[in-house]
């Protein structure tokens, strides 16, 4: 009966608790304080990266990796500097300028890379009797070119984008003409390309636009846009748009005139990097086709000489 009686009370235990976690539990129970719903609004320091900022709750490996890579990310930092240069990249490459989160990815390229050494490194101790010195080198060797993949990837992503920028630029300039030619203002015809183009130079006049209409002028509107490119024909593009438009004079043709210097300037960087491809071409035929030409044809007579001889 004892027995009974202590089960009965353990399974009533078990239903309260159960019962007070449920009432715990219920969306009036779980509203946000006074503290909760203000404390944000009264924030006035940047929000963190992703990587390194206080986010839902995490295990007990991101709690301890997370201040750790932080750490690593300000060494590389102070190491390298050039957080301008990264956060020019960063908008170059049309992503959100973060230089925590980008230092915080070099450490994660730079860990992978020693990884890679470490585990190379010990391969080759293994097999051929190498000493730990290798294997300590070849971890730094990795971890550095990790470091500097990571860089040279944010430079390539920002070389590309620009690129199609410069490819997009006159088509855009030719139809921002024809706007503007068929009786539209500046900023209706930024308006009109945009509903009707796409690609990453309309993607940048969009954020121009959203500029302009928050209450900034079009013509810092159009700087921004050159402060953020940095393509000197994107930048002598803005400058003749906003002398057309504080000074009157006629925007189609300093269009039509920035569209053309664009097609010219690309028209000489094909015809620049067809004479470099010519004489990589030539590399070929002067170390491979041109000897065994050669051979082939002075072999039958040295065959000879060394017959009569």
């Amino acid at each position: 009966m004892s027995d009974l009686g202590r089960d009965g009370a353990l399974l009533g235990l078990v239903a309260g608790v159960g019962l007070l976690l449920m009432w715990a539990g219920l969306p009036r129970n779980r509203r946000p304080g006074l503290a909760a719903r203000v404390l944000p609004y009264l924030r006035d320091t940047p929000r963190p990266s992703a990587l390194l900022g206080d986010g839902p709750a995490r295990g007990l490996l991101s709690v301890v990796a997370v201040p750790v890579l932080g750490d690593l990310a300000r060494g590389v930092e102070r190491v390298l500097g050039g957080a301008a240069s990264v956060r020019s990249r960063q908008l170059r490459a049309g992503l959100r300028p973060d230089v925590d989160r980008f230092r915080a990815e070099q450490v994660l390229w730079g860990v992978a890379g020693a990884v890679a050494g470490a585990a190379f490194g010990t391969l080759s101790a293994l097999t051929r009797d190498g000493s730990v010195v290798t294997v300590l080198l070849l971890t730094g060797l990795g971890f550095g070119l990790g470091v500097a993949a990571a860089d040279y990837l944010l430079s390539s992503r920002a070389t590309r984008r620009e690129r199609r920028m410069l490819a997009e630029f006159p088509t855009i300039a030719e139809l921002l003409a024809l706007s503007v030619g068929a009786g539209e203002g500046a900023i209706g015809a930024l308006e009109r390309v945009c509903r009707l183009s796409e690609g990453e130079l309309a993607t940048e006049l969009r954020s121009c636009l959203a500029d302009a209409r928050a209450g900034a002028n079009l013509p810092s509107a159009l700087q921004g846009l050159a402060d953020r490119t940095g393509l000197p024909s994107l930048r002598r593009f803005v400058d003749g748009v906003v002398v057309a438009v504080e000074r009157g004079t006629p925007l189609a043709d300093v269009l039509r005139a920035q569209a053309q210097d664009v097609r010219e300037e690309g028209r000489r960087s094909l015809m620049e990097a067809g004479g470099r491809k010519e004489i990589v071409m030539m590399v070929p035929v002067v170390f491979l086709i041109l000897p065994v030409t050669v051979l082939f044809a002075v072999f039958p007579g040295f065959s000879f000489f060394r017959f009569t001889l």
